[in-house]
């Protein structure tokens, strides 16, 4: 069979076609049209309200319909309660206009299953100029969504992890920096002691998939190995955000090593009282430590190392304030940090 030069025929006629091919060019592009793995539609623009009068076998497959149920009727019953009104605005302006387009929307197959349909549509003009017919072909990117929401989703947790990462090497930067003693084996002890500290609040954490702590856990997990039958804890029941658990732990840790070592706890008849509240305004917290039935103190105490690594966690880490106070009775020191407590 001879060819014979491309044609380039506009309108409803194919773009290249041999003249061998023409007299059959209706059968072979209703042939093409059927078999074609590419869900296609053509719409009735002379007709009230567009309906359908060709689906292919693909579409069919694609929306879960038989060919009686979809013919003669307006694609808009692939709509569905989550179809964006914005995107159909899209199609009828395009339909309006004349014009051809390509949105994607959600659509709904027969069964109710959401898909994701990427749709491109363009009329189809008689000779006369006149739009006679839309023809649409549809293309599922349902899979391709997905897979662009779980690498959105894993370039999200690995920005988080990356940012909790870099909160606690910030923490243990300070602790290294900050330790001080002349014995090697006291400084790598107190080292330690201040990790392990970090390490209790990463449990918590993780236990619970690094959301929200209730603070009085958070709290409790830090006073345990120093006396935490002799410490008191009253306060409303506060979800504490997950960025400020390990820099609250670290703070509640230094005060607790500092109770056991030369205050309160340090005594047989010594105790804490830890209280707090929620400040709404801020999402932040105000929260009390105040120790009783320790040593008197010698005058005006000093900040030993652990206090400077406490205060400096609050102030750095938290962006909060700390007050201290030295009673006849003990020490008592208020905390105030924003931006710290979680919904419930």
């Amino acid at each position: 069979m001879d060819e014979k030069d491309l044609s380039h025929i506009h309108g409803d006629q194919p773009a290249a076609v041999t003249a061998d091919a023409l007299p059959d060019r209706k059968e072979l592009a209703a042939t093409a049209f059927q078999r074609t793995r590419m869900p296609m539609v053509v719409t009735d623009a002379t007709q009230q309200d567009y309906p359908i009068v060709l689906a292919n076998e693909a579409f069919l497959k694609l929306t879960g319909y038989d060919a009686g149920e979809v013919l003669g009727k307006n694609c808009r019953f692939l709509q569905g309660p989550a179809t964006s009104k914005i995107a159909v605005s899209e199609i009828r302006a395009a339909i309006r206009e004349e014009r051809e387009a390509s949105v994607e929307l959600l659509n709904y197959r027969k069964d109710g299953s959401p898909f994701w349909n990427q749709l491109h549509f363009s009329p189809i003009h008689d000779d006369s100029g006149r739009v006679v017919y839309h023809f649409g072909s549809q293309i599922d990117r349902t899979d391709y969504r997905r897979i662009q929401s779980l690498e959105d989703s894993e370039h999200r947790l690995l920005l988080e992890v990356d940012h909790r990462a870099n909160n606690v090497l910030a923490l243990v930067d300070s602790i290294v920096r900050l330790t001080r003693s002349d014995d090697a084996a006291l400084y790598a002890a107190s080292v330690q002691q201040r990790v392990q500290s970090l390490a209790r609040a990463h449990t918590l954490l993780s236990r619970r998939g690094w959301h929200q702590i209730p603070l009085r856990e958070a709290i409790r997990t830090q006073i345990e190995p120093y006396g935490a039958s002799r410490a008191v804890l009253s306060g409303p029941e506060i979800m504490l955000a997950a960025h400020a658990v390990q820099p609250l732990a670290l703070f509640i840790h230094e005060l607790a090593v500092n109770a056991a070592s030369h205050g309160s706890l340090s005594q047989d008849t010594g105790q804490v009282a830890i209280s707090w509240n929620e400040i709404p305004q801020t999402k932040g917290l105000a929260l009390v430590w105040e120790e009783t039935g320790g040593p008197p103190p010698a005058g005006i105490r000093k900040a030993g190392f652990g206090t400077v690594i406490a205060e400096a966690t609050i102030r750095r880490q938290l962006q909060g304030s700390t007050e201290r106070e030295w009673l006849d009775r003990g020490v008592r020191i208020v905390v105030e940090v924003p931006n710290v407590t979680s919904e419930t």
